[in-house]
């Protein structure tokens, strides 16, 4: 059977189904190659230059998988870094935003076997913070760059002395409050000893004036007799 003619109609689907995304189990790691179809991979897996990466890894198997595993470890909390950043989010957003990439590494090629093996995983090593809910599991990447936390402490020392600058303007004005109700206080003492004192002398100067009209009076009466 022929190649299809450049821009025929044939061509242009199979560049179609080329560029999207193709089932995990016609996908083979250890040669990177994407199957379209059962036949398709059973051809691949009968070819000589899968054979030679089958021997390869027979050889060393720990090793390969552990490649594929951080490999898949360092793209997916690099997507949830740079894509959630250190928000709350459901696992299963993050994974499908993941496999959405044509050229990421499959899970079945990792040592977890599932996506809940994996979330686990990351919250033991303390990478993410990871809660189980009746919804699923949801992970909180942790930003341990020392340019990030160098920039987080900083804003926490500008935080706490804006608050102290709150405060002690705070207490300047509630000691100046202070101080201006016991200057009124004082005041209005001393006003009421200066009335005290006056008083006396009013009294008496309104004694002696009566005395003198009495006086007065009677002188007046004598001389007139």
């Amino acid at each position: 059977m022929g190649k299809a003619e450049f821009l025929s109609p044939k061509a242009i689907s199979n560049r179609i189904k080329a560029k999207g995304l193709q089932k995990l189990r016609w996908y083979c790691q250890m040669c990177q190659k994407q199957c379209r179809d059962e036949n398709g991979f059973k051809c691949h897996c009968m070819s000589e230059s899968h054979q030679r990466q089958l021997l390869l890894a027979s050889e060393n198997p720990t090793k390969f998988m552990d490649h594929f595993s951080d490999e898949f470890k360092r793209d997916f909390l690099e997507l949830l870094r740079r894509r959630f950043g250190t928000k709350r989010v459901h696992n299963n957003i993050v994974y499908n935003e993941y496999i959405s990439h044509r050229e990421h590494v499959h899970m079945n090629s990792t040592k977890w076997e599932t996506l809940t093996d994996f979330t686990k995983w990351l919250g033991r090593e303390g990478l993410c913070k990871v809660d189980e809910t009746p919804k699923g599991w949801y992970i909180q990447y942790i930003d341990r760059d020392p340019e990030t936390i160098r920039r987080q402490e900083e804003l926490a020392r500008k935080k706490k002395q804006e608050m102290d600058d709150e405060e002690r303007s705070a207490k300047f004005i509630e000691e100046q409050v202070r101080r201006g109700r016991d200057g009124k206080e004082t005041e209005v003492s001393s006003s009421g000893n200066s009335l005290s004192q006056t008083a006396p002398l009013g009294s008496a100067h309104y004694s002696g004036s009566s005395a003198h009209q009495s006086e007065w009076r009677l002188f007046s009466a004598l001389f007139i007799n």
